[in-house]
């Protein structure tokens, strides 16, 4: 958490700290209203993601994959922008390419 009225993040610097063949999970902010992370996927992984109690947006920055939102799958590629309410089921699948997505979370519903 942060009392910052603001702060600047260096993106090259955030997926830096996700580099690697392993599935990454950074989180570089938190406050109360929302959240926001860097999420890797190496190609070929698989996304073990639960549904969460917070709204949701990914921006995909880069590699192509799929996301199935609940029953509806969706191609996914760089400048990609996805909204998944909370609780939805959803997960990445078929990442042909390193995917890396800014995720960025509301805050979780009371």
């Amino acid at each position: 958490m942060t009392d910052n009225a603001w702060q600047v993040f260096d993106l090259a610097e955030l997926t830096d700290k996700v580099a690697g063949n392993e599935p990454r999970f950074h989180e570089f902010l938190r406050v109360p209203a929302l959240s926001c992370a860097i999420y890797r996927l190496p190609a070929g992984a698989r996304d073990m993601q639960a549904p969460h109690l917070e709204d949701e947006v990914y921006v995909v920055l880069e590699g192509q994959a799929c996301l199935r939102i609940d029953d509806k799958d969706h191609q996914i590629k760089p400048g990609s922008i996805l909204y998944v309410r909370a609780t939805a089921k959803h997960s990445f699948f078929d990442i042909e390419e390193d995917l890396t997505v800014l995720a960025v979370f509301g805050a979780q519903k009371p």
